[in-house]
């Protein structure tokens, strides 16, 4: 079973993206948004094989948390999904993203760009 970590500000799509990966056999587990230092250790802790990240954080930016993975060693094989209701796929994918997927998504397109990022 694959660890996905959702990084997201939005309480009922958090509940949702939960519920969704749950029922498609992921191991679901949820980063604070308090900030970038919290985000990042949550990823060092639960070493999920991907994550759903927000670009646009309440409390931060999800371009700087992506930088800080992509410069970590720890977590060089954090598998990253950025998402965003405006198109940032080009800025995200430069920054090393794995992927990226505009909201609002369906849940197919979800479910089979985090399988293609995790490789299974």
């Amino acid at each position: 079973m694959h660890k996905v970590m959702l990084i997201e500000d939005d309480r009922t799509m958090l509940s949702l993206l939960k519920t969704l990966l749950g029922m498609e056999g992921f191991d679901v587990v949820i980063a604070g948004d308090d900030s970038v230092e919290v985000v990042h250790q949550a990823l060092k802790d639960e070493k999920p094989a991907a994550a759903l990240l927000d670009v646009n954080l309440r409390h931060m930016n999800g371009l700087d948390v992506l930088q800080q993975i992509r410069q970590d060693p720890e977590l060089e094989g954090v598998n990253v999904i950025m998402s965003s209701g405006i198109d940032y796929s080009e800025q995200c994918l430069a920054a090393g993203a794995q992927g990226f997927i505009l909201k609002p998504y369906m849940p197919d397109d979800l479910i089979k760009k985090i399988r293609q990022a995790i490789g299974d």
